[in-house]
């Protein structure tokens, strides 16, 4: 019996003590998804010491030191050279760091890692990711549009997304409906540009029938976006067709070109008429 009850005290009295009396229990990183060049940010390091005294709070970038908190050094805070990184040392303490002048370098894995003091020596880190984006210019360009389609024709279109970092995923949608066939779309290779930054370019290329005529139009539009959440930006062309006549064949094709949001809409629309005379 006198087994059972020492284990009884070291299963369930120690555990109980140390939780009583625990020191560094625990580390949270917060810091911002995104942020776009010449921004500041603001990571966040909160922690629970308990009964243990604070001995050094550091952070890391992608596993390189830029950044420390000692409360019994003077001055306390020291940053260290990474590049990217510009430290603003009278508004960093203990639990936050503050970064100004972002560039697309500022972007990677940051982790804080804190440590206690003796006896304990206790440490403790999180970590969490940061996005520096560059967000395009310029709209998605399709190109390879002809002035007139008929049924059996061939669909050959090229859309080229505006240089951004990280590079914008492209999608097409024919009336509304997502293009997933791998036949029907011609992936290129990235173009990388000065800075870093990337364009991409996705081809659409089909067979006409009548099915693709709703009502007898057809809404082809390209669609770019860097996280949806974030930005996207979409050109669309409308084309439509006239029903044959006798032996001869009305075609109207009407290229519209509209540029979607970033947190709003805007747009310019250029029609393009073509008539076809028939000879009766």
């Amino acid at each position: 019996m006198p087994g059972c009850w020492m284990l009884l005290f070291y299963h369930l009295i120690i555990p109980g003590i140390l939780q009583v009396c625990g020191g560094l229990s625990w580390v949270r990183v917060s810091v911002p998804h995104y942020r776009v060049p010449g921004d500041m940010a603001q990571l966040q390091c909160d922690y629970e010491l308990g009964e243990d005294t604070l001995y050094s709070v550091k952070w890391y970038k992608d596993h390189e030191e830029f950044y420390r908190y000692v409360p019994k050094s003077s001055p306390p805070q020291h940053s260290y050279k990474v590049d990217g990184l510009q430290v603003d040392l009278p508004l960093s303490g203990s639990r936050k760091v503050v970064l100004r002048s972002l560039n697309l370098k500022s972007s990677g894995l940051y982790r804080c890692e804190v440590s206690a003091e003796a006896p304990s020596f206790a440490s403790a880190q999180s970590e969490s990711r940061m996005e520096v984006v560059y967000l395009p210019k310029e709209d998605p360009l399709i190109t390879g549009v002809e002035l007139q389609y008929q049924i059996g024709d061939e669909i050959n279109l090229n859309c080229t997304s505006g240089k951004s970092h990280p590079a914008s995923i492209l999608h097409w949608y024919i009336n509304e409906q997502q293009v997933v066939s791998p036949d029907a779309l011609v992936r290129y290779p990235s173009e990388v540009h000065r800075h870093s930054l990337i364009s991409n370019t996705l081809g659409l290329k089909f067979p006409l029938s009548n099915r693709h005529f709703l009502g007898g139009s057809m809404r082809v539009k390209c669609v770019a976006s860097i996280s949806p959440m974030l930005w996207q930006s979409d050109r669309e062309s409308v084309m439509q067709r006239m029903s044959p006549l006798l032996d001869n064949r009305e075609a109207l094709l009407l290229v519209k070109s509209a540029a979607s949001h970033s947190l709003g809409y805007c747009g310019a629309v250029i029609l393009l008429r073509f008539l076809l005379f028939l000879i009766l």
